[in-house]
């Protein structure tokens, strides 16, 4: 051991300054003796107290930030930044190890007092931010009911699906049935079972659109009779509406995608008269009883005899005028008495059975039902048009 006038030499020592409880010698400078051990002393209560400052500081600005906080986001980057793992009560409570045991209580009770304080203030500004954004959304959300409400615009039914429909009402009250069919469609059904031979203009790539060489996109819908005729024995009473398919340039009377209705009666005994009547019940119910009829003969590859039917013209009664071209008539469809061969083509023995079909262009009935004189106009989907209907 050694004494000297500006040090004192302290071996083991094992006081409760900072934690310090090693057997290592060190050398502490003074002026007087007694009083260097006090300073050490001294000294660790100042660290006590600067942590306790620290704490109370945190604890005032939290208090701050969180009553200015107006937004959750901000509460929790409060929450965080006090909090979290490396919030700065977190880095406080890091430093107590260079505390003494008596007191490290001490102040960790007053940093778990800190936190707790902090946390119930989060959780009091959460509830009321909360509220607050409630009370608003309700109050944004309150209707004036002496407000005048706001118009709510409707649609109407597209002129096509109108006369289409008037079309089904029609024939469904004479008995008939609706049957449907593959848009995209075989060869054979399109053509080959409809008496259309391998070399008829009809099948010209020019006028029908081929996916490959054995199918199509049906070109009419008659390929719906068929089927039908193939899977259900007579008495067979059916229209067949749908879209159909063309290679035709568009322009006001042509359009590569339109509608078709197709009708066939198939039963024993069926005659041209019978075509005649439906016919002529049909035209009256859709254009009008004073709606005169004229059939003239034509030719079709799956009826025989063939024949189209005009109408007069319902704009000028038959005296003449731009929509008839003067003639005083309009052709609506063709129809006709099936093809015998169309019906050993479906298995139906044509010495017993007989029938009749026609086939109604539902773009062009609807242009003479409403005066249109440009096909393009369905398809346009102008609301300005579609609202006259």
């Amino acid at each position: 051991m050694c004494l000297s006038e500006k040090c004192v030499i302290i071996y083991k020592l094992r006081l409760k300054i900072g934690g310090l409880c090693s057997a290592e010698s060190f050398c502490i400078p003074f002026a007087h003796g007694r009083e260097s051990l006090q300073d050490i002393t001294c000294g660790q209560k100042g660290y006590e107290s600067t942590m306790k400052e620290k704490l109370a500081a945190i604890q005032v600005a939290a208090v701050s930030a969180l009553e200015n906080a107006k937004q959750k986001t901000e509460l929790e980057e409060l929450r965080i930044q006090y909090l979290g793992k490396k919030g700065e009560l977190t880095a406080i409570m890091k430093g107590m190890g260079q505390l003494s045991a008596e007191e490290r209580p001490v102040v960790g009770q007053l940093a778990n007092e800190v936190r707790g304080k902090i946390e119930k203030l989060i959780e009091e500004k959460m509830t009321a931010l909360e509220a607050e954004a409630a009370n608003a959304k309700i109050k944004a959300e309150t209707i004036d009911v002496t407000m005048p409400g706001r118009t709510v615009k409707r649609g109407k039914k597209h002129p096509l699906t109108t006369v289409l429909d008037d079309l089904k009402d029609i024939f469904i009250g004479m008995g008939f049935t609706i049957a449907e069919g593959p848009e995209v469609e075989l060869d054979y059904y399109n053509f080959e079972a409809l008496n259309i031979p391998k070399d008829h203009p009809a099948r010209d790539t020019q006028d029908t659109f081929y996916i490959d060489e054995n199918v199509v996109l049906r070109s009419q819908t008659s390929p719906v009779q068929v089927r039908v005729m193939e899977n259900q024995k007579p008495p067979i009473r059916i229209i067949a509406p749908g879209k159909v398919f063309r290679s035709d340039a568009v322009d006001a009377t042509h359009s590569p995608v339109f509608h078709q209705v197709e009708g066939l009666v198939i039963d024993k005994g069926i005659t041209m008269a019978d075509l005649k009547g439906t016919l002529e019940v049909f035209v009256k119910k859709l254009y009008g009883e004073e709606t005169r009829l004229r059939f003239r003969p034509h030719h079709f590859p799956f009826t025989e005899p063939s024949a189209e039917l005009d109408i007069s013209c319902f704009n000028c009664g038959g005296e003449g005028c731009r929509i008839c071209k003067g003639e005083g008539w309009i052709e609506i469809l063709g129809c006709g008495m099936v093809h015998p061969r169309v019906l050993k083509n479906c298995g139906i023995d044509p010495e017993v059975y007989s029938g009749f079909a026609f086939g109604i262009g539902l773009e062009r009935t609807t242009m003479f039902r409403y005066g249109i004189d440009d096909l393009r106009m369905y398809f346009e989907n102008d609301v300005r048009f579609l609202e006259q209907f």
